[in-house]
């Protein structure tokens, strides 16, 4: 199995940072795009647990944007030709609180989609 190739390196690097753009814009329907369209995407987020694309959907309408951040440490890694990680660190405006965003990417026919997705803060209790 190649590791971190360097093309397809390229392109979730890329994906990543499109999604980085679109959540700091509120851009749903390119956030929307970036999340494969099926009920057994998940997405934990700091205070809520989605379990399927229509319950992230319905979070991201109801959210009203993203608290705006700073990434840190962004660390993604492609296993084979269709699976990647992507683990990064941020940290929120005006806070000193730091944050952990995790991803496992998939290859689909349409590009690279995020699958599942973990996000939290230290000193969370939820």
């Amino acid at each position: 199995m190649t590791i971190d190739d360097p093309i397809l390196l390229k392109e979730v690097t890329d994906a990543f940072h499109e999604y980085e753009r679109a959540l700091m814009e509120d851009d749903v329907p390119a956030m929307d795009r970036l999340f494969h369209d099926a009920p057994t995407t998940n997405r934990y987020g700091v205070g809520e647990v989605l379990y399927g694309i229509e319950e992230i959907r319905e979070f991201r309408k109801g959210r009203g944007g993203s608290p705006q951040r700073k990434l840190g440490k962004v660390a993604i890694t492609v296993y084979g030709d269709s699976f990647a990680t992507a683990d990064a660190e941020f940290f929120r405006e005006n806070s000193d609180r730091r944050g952990r965003q995790t991803q496992s990417w998939v290859k689909f026919p349409d590009g690279w989609k995020v699958v599942s997705a973990h996000v939290s803060l230290e000193g969370n209790t939820h």
